[in-house]
């Protein structure tokens, strides 16, 4: 009797699993595209399937150069990949501000409460992080926060603080070696770094990268509501 139970058990669970998943097939055929299907051609008696397969990516390992400026490339290119998603993530995050305040027309004290929540927030969330950065990736965010955002850090501080906290901030970048006011220069001096923005744009950077490290570049947490 046990045995039967058992069959007859398995039977009913083989049966609604079936059910179930006729059921899931039938309406992810009702809402997936049409494009989504495979194509296929008649050829005599053959039936031809085609359809499009995205480019694999082959990435070779360069030998590691030697020489002052190739060091100098190679860190360039490591500092790039750890700082460049939080550029990204602070162009997000000014642009949804400006919004903010522009859309609910915030007077001044409104204004400063909501720019206090914004900055606890993202002392929340990036404090750690940010406690990782070396002083020379410090000085590439300032620069990359400054192609993404169009304006320097100084400005960015004084618009959203005030005159008194952008040169204090600014007296600490001096002794730091770096200048919160001075601008992205994509065709000057800062071109080579124009260049890896380039090839991150392009999905080549994580090439590049592993060309020179014989690795894949780190994957920077950023939370998904600064993307």
């Amino acid at each position: 009797m046990g045995k039967r139970f058992n069959t007859k058990a398995k039977y009913l669970t083989i049966c609604l699993l079936s059910a179930v998943f006729i059921r899931t097939a039938a309406e992810t055929r009702a809402q997936t595209p049409e494009s989504m299907y495979m194509h296929f051609r008649v050829e005599g008696r053959d039936t031809v399937f085609t359809d499009e397969l995205p480019p694999a990516r082959v990435y070779s390992k360069l030998p590691r150069q030697k020489g002052r400026e190739w060091r100098k490339y190679y860190r360039l290119v490591h500092n790039f990949s750890k700082t460049y998603p939080y550029a990204l993530a602070a162009r997000h995050l000014v642009h949804e501000v400006d919004s903010t305040i522009a859309a609910d027309n915030l007077k001044r004290g409104k204004r400063d409460k909501y720019i206090n929540r914004m900055q606890k927030q993202l002392f929340d969330d990036f404090e750690q992080p940010m406690r990782n950065l070396t002083v020379s990736q410090g000085a590439l965010l300032m620069k990359l926060i400054d192609r993404e955002v169009g304006k320097s850090s100084y400005l960015i501080i004084k618009d959203y603080k005030n005159g008194m906290a952008a040169g204090f901030w600014q007296g600490i970048a001096k002794i730091f070696g770096t200048d919160l006011k001075k601008p992205y220069d994509p065709d000057g001096e800062d071109r080579p770094i124009e260049e890896l923005v380039e090839l991150w744009d392009t999905g080549q950077f994580e090439g590049l990268y592993f060309s020179l490290f014989w690795k894949f570049p780190p994957e920077m947490e950023i939370p998904s509501k600064y993307r």
